[in-house]
Protein backbone atom coordinates (compact mmCIF):
# COMPACT_ATOMS: atom_id res chain seq x y z
CA UNK A 1 0.00 0.00 0.00
CA UNK A 2 1.30 3.53 -0.65
CA UNK A 3 1.16 6.41 1.88
CA UNK A 4 2.32 9.48 1.51
CA UNK A 5 3.73 10.92 4.53
CA UNK A 6 4.30 15.13 5.15
CA UNK A 7 7.21 15.78 7.59
CA UNK A 8 7.42 19.76 8.15
CA UNK A 9 10.58 21.54 9.58
CA UNK A 10 10.81 23.10 13.11
CA UNK A 11 8.14 25.00 14.21
CA UNK A 12 8.86 28.33 15.60
CA UNK A 13 6.80 29.95 17.24
CA UNK A 14 3.28 32.09 16.56
CA UNK A 15 4.08 32.77 12.94
CA UNK A 16 5.06 29.24 12.39
CA UNK A 17 1.93 28.42 13.75
CA UNK A 18 -0.29 30.27 12.32
CA UNK A 19 0.85 28.93 9.04
CA UNK A 20 -0.06 25.10 10.05
CA UNK A 21 -3.20 26.50 11.35
CA UNK A 22 -4.77 28.43 7.95
CA UNK A 23 -2.74 26.03 5.27
CA UNK A 24 -1.47 22.18 6.98
CA UNK A 25 -5.58 20.92 6.68
CA UNK A 26 -5.53 21.86 3.02
CA UNK A 27 -2.00 20.80 1.96
CA UNK A 28 -3.19 17.40 3.27
CA UNK A 29 -6.56 16.98 1.47
CA UNK A 30 -4.72 18.87 -2.29
CA UNK A 31 -2.05 16.33 -1.81
CA UNK A 32 -4.12 13.29 -0.66
CA UNK A 33 -1.78 12.51 2.87
CA UNK A 34 -1.67 10.21 4.85
CA UNK A 35 0.25 11.45 8.06
CA UNK A 36 1.37 14.74 8.80
CA UNK A 37 5.00 14.46 10.67
CA UNK A 38 6.21 18.00 12.75
CA UNK A 39 8.93 19.08 14.81
CA UNK A 40 7.56 21.35 17.24
CA UNK A 41 10.28 21.94 20.25
CA UNK A 42 9.91 25.72 18.88
CA UNK A 43 6.67 26.40 18.93
CA UNK A 44 5.72 27.98 22.23
CA UNK A 45 7.47 31.37 22.15
CA UNK A 46 10.80 29.99 19.92
CA UNK A 47 11.51 27.65 22.35
CA UNK A 48 10.01 24.15 23.52
CA UNK A 49 6.35 22.91 23.48
CA UNK A 50 3.19 23.57 25.43
CA UNK A 51 0.57 20.89 26.70
CA UNK A 52 -2.28 23.78 24.81
CA UNK A 53 0.07 24.18 21.84
CA UNK A 54 0.42 20.65 20.99
CA UNK A 55 -3.50 20.17 21.65
CA UNK A 56 -3.61 22.66 19.03
CA UNK A 57 -1.39 21.00 16.51
CA UNK A 58 -3.09 17.71 16.64
CA UNK A 59 -6.78 19.99 15.91
CA UNK A 60 -4.92 21.72 12.68
CA UNK A 61 -4.24 18.29 11.44
CA UNK A 62 -0.97 17.18 12.89
CA UNK A 63 -0.82 13.15 13.46
CA UNK A 64 2.80 12.54 14.94
CA UNK A 65 4.80 15.58 16.95
CA UNK A 66 9.04 15.22 17.24
CA UNK A 67 10.62 17.03 19.57
CA UNK A 68 14.75 18.23 19.97
CA UNK A 69 17.25 19.54 22.73
CA UNK A 70 14.69 22.41 23.66
CA UNK A 71 12.26 19.43 24.73
CA UNK A 72 11.83 20.71 28.68
CA UNK A 73 12.21 24.28 28.06
CA UNK A 74 8.44 23.89 29.22
CA UNK A 75 8.15 21.84 31.91
CA UNK A 76 5.05 21.13 31.76
CA UNK A 77 5.22 19.34 28.63
CA UNK A 78 6.40 16.27 30.63
CA UNK A 79 3.14 15.05 31.65
CA UNK A 80 2.34 14.93 28.14
CA UNK A 81 5.38 13.32 27.18
CA UNK A 82 4.42 10.41 29.67
CA UNK A 83 0.84 9.82 28.90
CA UNK A 84 0.49 10.73 25.17
CA UNK A 85 1.37 7.73 22.24
CA UNK A 86 2.08 10.44 19.29
CA UNK A 87 4.87 12.62 20.76
CA UNK A 88 8.78 11.59 20.96
CA UNK A 89 11.63 13.37 22.83
CA UNK A 90 15.21 11.99 21.75
CA UNK A 91 15.20 8.44 22.37
CA UNK A 92 19.03 9.14 22.90
CA UNK A 93 18.63 11.21 26.26
CA UNK A 94 19.25 9.01 29.37
CA UNK A 95 17.01 6.38 30.32
CA UNK A 96 14.79 8.20 33.28
CA UNK A 97 14.26 11.18 31.06
CA UNK A 98 10.49 11.70 30.90
CA UNK A 99 9.09 10.82 28.12
CA UNK A 100 9.39 8.17 24.76
CA UNK A 101 11.99 8.50 22.03
CA UNK A 102 8.73 7.39 18.97
CA UNK A 103 5.47 8.06 18.67
CA UNK A 104 3.32 5.73 17.03
CA UNK A 105 0.10 6.45 14.55
CA UNK A 106 -2.24 4.45 12.53
CA UNK A 107 -3.27 5.57 9.33
CA UNK A 108 -6.78 6.05 8.05
CA UNK A 109 -5.50 3.47 5.37
CA UNK A 110 -4.49 0.88 8.01
CA UNK A 111 -1.08 1.02 8.03
CA UNK A 112 0.82 1.94 11.41
CA UNK A 113 4.33 4.78 11.26
CA UNK A 114 6.46 5.32 13.90
CA UNK A 115 8.22 8.89 14.02
CA UNK A 116 11.67 8.19 16.01
CA UNK A 117 13.68 10.95 17.59
CA UNK A 118 17.56 11.59 17.57
CA UNK A 119 19.55 14.14 18.24
CA UNK A 120 23.33 14.59 17.68
CA UNK A 121 26.35 15.05 19.42
CA UNK A 122 28.66 16.86 17.61
CA UNK A 123 28.41 21.07 19.00
CA UNK A 124 25.41 19.84 21.19
CA UNK A 125 25.09 19.10 24.62
CA UNK A 126 26.17 15.65 26.14
CA UNK A 127 23.54 12.37 24.81
CA UNK A 128 23.99 8.84 24.69
CA UNK A 129 25.10 7.55 21.36
CA UNK A 130 22.22 7.80 18.33
CA UNK A 131 23.64 5.17 16.39
CA UNK A 132 23.64 2.72 19.45
CA UNK A 133 20.36 3.76 20.30
CA UNK A 134 18.59 3.77 16.82
CA UNK A 135 20.11 0.01 16.72
CA UNK A 136 18.62 -1.06 19.91
CA UNK A 137 15.09 0.49 18.99
CA UNK A 138 14.77 -0.60 15.65
CA UNK A 139 13.84 -4.21 16.76
CA UNK A 140 11.07 -3.64 19.18
CA UNK A 141 9.57 -0.86 16.46
CA UNK A 142 9.36 -3.30 13.77
CA UNK A 143 6.79 -5.65 15.73
CA UNK A 144 4.46 -2.22 16.64
CA UNK A 145 5.14 -0.09 12.66
CA UNK A 146 5.01 -0.66 9.26
CA UNK A 147 6.61 2.28 8.10
CA UNK A 148 9.42 3.44 10.65
CA UNK A 149 10.64 7.02 9.99
CA UNK A 150 13.72 9.09 11.97
CA UNK A 151 14.05 12.63 12.58
CA UNK A 152 17.82 13.42 13.25
CA UNK A 153 17.68 16.68 15.30
CA UNK A 154 21.16 17.25 15.14
CA UNK A 155 23.97 20.70 14.15
CA UNK A 156 26.36 18.88 11.90
CA UNK A 157 25.97 18.34 8.37
CA UNK A 158 28.47 15.11 8.59
CA UNK A 159 26.19 13.56 11.52
CA UNK A 160 23.21 13.55 9.72
CA UNK A 161 24.65 12.12 6.61
CA UNK A 162 26.29 9.46 8.52
CA UNK A 163 23.40 8.61 10.06
CA UNK A 164 21.41 8.51 6.77
CA UNK A 165 24.08 5.89 5.55
CA UNK A 166 23.66 4.06 8.84
CA UNK A 167 19.89 3.83 8.28
CA UNK A 168 19.91 3.14 4.26
CA UNK A 169 17.49 0.06 3.68
CA UNK A 170 16.66 -0.43 7.69
CA UNK A 171 14.01 2.84 7.71
CA UNK A 172 11.84 4.50 5.15
CA UNK A 173 13.04 8.12 5.74
CA UNK A 174 15.56 9.69 7.84
CA UNK A 175 15.53 13.55 8.19
CA UNK A 176 17.38 15.60 9.27
CA UNK A 177 15.85 18.97 11.78
CA UNK A 178 17.63 21.62 14.29
CA UNK A 179 19.30 23.82 11.73
CA UNK A 180 16.18 25.68 10.36
CA UNK A 181 18.03 26.11 7.30
CA UNK A 182 16.27 23.48 4.18
CA UNK A 183 18.91 21.45 2.08
CA UNK A 184 18.79 20.67 -1.30
CA UNK A 185 19.81 17.36 -1.16
CA UNK A 186 17.22 15.17 -1.01
CA UNK A 187 17.52 11.49 -1.94
CA UNK A 188 16.43 7.79 -2.28
CA UNK A 189 19.41 5.75 -1.20
CA UNK A 190 20.68 2.39 -2.34
CA UNK A 191 18.65 0.21 -0.10
CA UNK A 192 15.73 2.30 -0.37
CA UNK A 193 15.49 4.87 2.42
CA UNK A 194 15.16 8.80 1.68
CA UNK A 195 17.14 11.70 3.26
CA UNK A 196 17.67 14.79 3.39
CA UNK A 197 20.07 16.49 5.55
CA UNK A 198 17.66 19.29 6.90
CA UNK A 199 13.88 19.70 5.74
CA UNK A 200 13.80 23.61 7.17
CA UNK A 201 11.98 25.53 9.65
CA UNK A 202 8.21 27.11 9.39
CA UNK A 203 8.24 30.66 10.38
CA UNK A 204 9.13 33.68 9.51
CA UNK A 205 12.25 33.64 6.65
CA UNK A 206 13.04 37.21 6.99
CA UNK A 207 15.13 36.14 9.95
CA UNK A 208 18.26 34.57 11.72
CA UNK A 209 16.48 31.31 12.49
CA UNK A 210 13.48 32.75 12.97
CA UNK A 211 14.53 35.52 15.51
CA UNK A 212 14.45 39.09 14.79
CA UNK A 213 17.55 39.85 13.00
CA UNK A 214 19.28 43.13 14.93
CA UNK A 215 18.96 41.56 18.25
CA UNK A 216 21.07 38.61 16.40
CA UNK A 217 23.11 40.70 15.49
CA UNK A 218 24.02 42.39 18.57
CA UNK A 219 24.39 39.52 20.70
CA UNK A 220 27.44 38.19 17.67
CA UNK A 221 29.11 41.42 17.32
CA UNK A 222 28.92 42.10 21.13
CA UNK A 223 28.93 38.51 22.76
CA UNK A 224 26.32 40.24 25.27
CA UNK A 225 23.10 38.61 25.77
CA UNK A 226 19.77 40.31 24.27
CA UNK A 227 16.84 39.09 23.70
CA UNK A 228 15.59 37.38 20.41
CA UNK A 229 12.29 38.20 19.69
CA UNK A 230 10.36 35.70 17.22
CA UNK A 231 10.21 37.61 13.78
CA UNK A 232 7.32 38.18 11.84
CA UNK A 233 8.17 38.65 8.00
CA UNK A 234 7.96 36.71 5.33
CA UNK A 235 6.38 33.20 6.84
CA UNK A 236 6.66 29.87 5.49
CA UNK A 237 6.30 26.29 5.50
CA UNK A 238 9.50 23.99 5.11
CA UNK A 239 8.81 20.46 4.40
CA UNK A 240 9.05 17.09 2.38
CA UNK A 241 6.56 14.77 1.28
CA UNK A 242 7.12 11.12 0.80
CA UNK A 243 5.60 8.06 -0.90
CA UNK A 244 6.54 4.91 0.76
CA UNK A 245 5.31 1.76 0.10
CA UNK A 246 4.22 0.29 3.14
CA UNK A 247 4.79 -3.41 1.97
CA UNK A 248 7.87 -2.95 1.33
CA UNK A 249 9.13 -0.38 3.69
CA UNK A 250 10.91 1.24 0.94
CA UNK A 251 10.51 5.40 -0.44
CA UNK A 252 9.33 5.73 -3.96
CA UNK A 253 9.62 9.38 -3.97
CA UNK A 254 10.66 12.41 -1.57
CA UNK A 255 9.82 16.38 -2.73
CA UNK A 256 10.47 18.90 -0.88
CA UNK A 257 7.57 21.85 -0.24
CA UNK A 258 7.41 25.01 0.51
CA UNK A 259 4.15 26.87 1.54
CA UNK A 260 3.84 30.71 1.39
CA UNK A 261 1.61 32.52 3.85
CA UNK A 262 -1.15 34.59 2.84
CA UNK A 263 -0.14 37.73 4.59
CA UNK A 264 2.66 38.23 7.70
CA UNK A 265 1.76 37.40 11.15
CA UNK A 266 0.93 39.67 14.23
CA UNK A 267 3.58 40.94 16.35
CA UNK A 268 1.41 40.57 19.23
CA UNK A 269 1.55 37.28 21.59
CA UNK A 270 -1.18 35.09 21.95
CA UNK A 271 -2.16 33.24 25.06
CA UNK A 272 0.20 30.44 24.83
CA UNK A 273 3.14 32.32 23.77
CA UNK A 274 6.34 33.46 26.36
CA UNK A 275 8.36 36.34 26.32
CA UNK A 276 11.27 36.38 24.72
CA UNK A 277 14.39 34.79 27.02
CA UNK A 278 17.59 35.79 26.82
CA UNK A 279 20.38 34.26 24.74
CA UNK A 280 23.73 34.70 24.15
CA UNK A 281 24.13 33.04 20.25
CA UNK A 282 21.92 30.16 21.51
CA UNK A 283 19.23 29.02 19.38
Amino acid sequence: MKLKILCVGDIVGRPGRRIIADKLKSVVRDLDIDCVIVNAENAAGGSGLTPQIYNKLLRYGVNLVTLGDHTYRKRDIIKTLETEENIARPANYSAPAAGKGFGIYKTGKGPTIAAVALIGRLFMKPADCPYNTIDKILPQLRQKADVIIVDFHAEATSEKIAMGYHLDGRVSLCFGTHTHVVTADEKIMPQGTAYITDIGMTGAHDSVLGRGVENVLKSFRTQMPFPFEIATGNVKMNSILVTVDSNTKKTERIERITIDADSEDSTNYDSDDSKPEYFNNNF
